[in-house]
């Protein structure tokens, strides 16, 4: 396997989680030394419900490929005795299948994509700096 379509996109999803929650917390790690503090923190960001308000935030930013791997990722099944909320856990599978697709086949893309979500999670940190969370 080393094609686009020979890869499941469930496989995207796997990768994307981890790619992602490196991401944040190698941002994170500049915030504060304490690690119940880290924790705290990256579990705040990396999560369904976290991970569904990025992918509205890239909405406009991605590209019409992107757009059919999220739409591809987004109408997985999902079994309702695992999870809760379907529609919050698809759209978190479909923000990390995007993540995982980048990273595997446009490394570049996936920098700007993350550039662009630079300034989210920079507004995001700044208010858990408000609510004392760090």
């Amino acid at each position: 396997m080393n094609k686009i379509t020979d890869i499941p996109i469930r496989s995207y999803a796997h990768i994307g989680d981890a790619v992602y929650e490196l991401y944040v917390r190698e941002k994170t790690i500049y915030m504060t030394p304490k690690p119940e503090k880290l924790h705290k923190i990256t579990t705040k960001l990396v999560n369904a419900a976290f991970q569904a308000d990025l992918l509205a935030y890239l909405t406009d930013f991605v590209t019409e490929k992107e757009e059919d791997i999220i739409r591809r990722a987004r109408n997985l099944s999902v079994t309702t005795a695992r999870r809760t909320n379907q529609k919050l856990h698809r759209l978190s599978t479909a923000f990390e299948a995007l993540i995982g697709y980048l990273y595997l086949f446009d490394k570049e893309r996936l920098q700007e994509v993350f550039k662009h979500l630079d300034a989210y999670l920079q507004k995001i940190m700044a208010e858990f700096k408000q609510q004392d969370v760090l």
